[in-house]
C-alpha cells in the first residue's frame, strides 16, 4: 500500500490537508519509520537495508525520505527513539528527585531493552556501524548527559551537593550502576526502588558535611 507523501499533500484540497486526523507529514514520517522497523523484524540487518528498500517498503518516493533525513544514520537513530518512552518531566523539587527521576526513566529503558529482542539486536548492531553510534551518541546519549550536569549544577547551587565535586564523575557515578545493570549485567535485578538506592548510595558520599 503506498502512502501519500509531500507530493500528495500539496495536490490535496484543503479540506483533506487541514481536516481532523493525524498531520499528512506526521503519518508519512511514521510510515518510514515502521517501515524500518517492519524490514528489521524480517530479518534484514541495518548493512542491508538501503534507502530505496525502505521507500519501497513505507509506499513513498526516496525524495520523500531524504527531504526529513540527511541518511540512513539520522533515520536509524530516530527509528530506535521510537521504542523508547519519551525524556521524563522532572518534578524540580530537588536535585535528588530529579536524579531518582532521570534514572528511573533509564530503568524503564533496560526492562525494554531485555523484553524486546529487536531492540536488543538492533543495539547490538550499531557497534559496526560507526557513524550510527556516533550520531546516536551525539543526537541521544549527549543531550541526556546534558539534563543530569543541569541537575547537579543547580544542585552545587543549592547546597545539595560539595562544590569541589567533580560533575562529570558524578554524572557517571550516578549512570553507571544503572548502565552496567542494563548492558553488562543483563542478569541482574531492575527493581522497582533501584533508582533511589542508586541515588542514595552516590550521594552519601557526594553531600556537604552536616553542620
Amino acid at each position: 500500500m503506498r502512502v501519500a507523501d509531500d507530493d500528495d499533500a500539496a495536490k490535496a484540497p484543503p479540506l483533506a490537508r487541514n481536516g481532523r486526523g493525524r498531520p499528512r507529514s506526521e503519518a508519512v514520517e511514521q510510515a518510514i519509520i515502521e517501515g524500518v522497523v517492519r524490514l528489521l523484524e524480517d530479518g534484514v540487518s541495518l548493512t542491508e537495508l538501503s534507502i530505496e528498500r525502505i521507500a519501497r517498503t513505507a509506499g513513498v518516493g526516496k525524495a520523500t525520505i531524504y527531504r526529513r533525513w540527511d541518511g540512513k544514520e539520522a533515520l536509524f537513530v530516530d527509528v530506535m527513539r521510537a521504542f523508547e518512552e519519551p525524556d521524563p518531566e522532572r518534578p524540580g523539587t530537588s536535585m535528588r528527585d530529579d536524579l531518582v527521576c532521570i534514572l528511573e526513566s533509564l530503568r524503564r529503558r533496560g526492562l525494554t531493552m531485555r523484553s524486546s529482542a529487536l531492540l536488543h539486536n538492533v543495539f547490538a548492531q550499531m557497534k559496526a556501524l560507526p557513524k550510527l553510534a556516533e550520531a546516536y551518541q551525539e543526537t541521544v546519549v549527549a543531550p541526556r548527559r546534558r539534563i543530569i550536569l543541569d541537575v547537579l549544577r543547580q544542585g552545587v547551587a543549592d547546597g545539595e551537593l560539595r562544590a569541589d565535586v567533580d560533575l562529570e564523575m558524578a554524572n557517571d557515578l550516578f549512570v553507571g550502576p544503572m548502565l552496567l545493570r542494563t548492558i553488562l549485567r543483563p542478569g541482574a535485578p531492575l527493581d522497582d526502588h533501584l533508582a533511589e538506592r542508586i541515588v542514595d548510595t552516590v550521594l552519601d558520599g557526594l553531600r556537604p558535611p552536616a553542620r
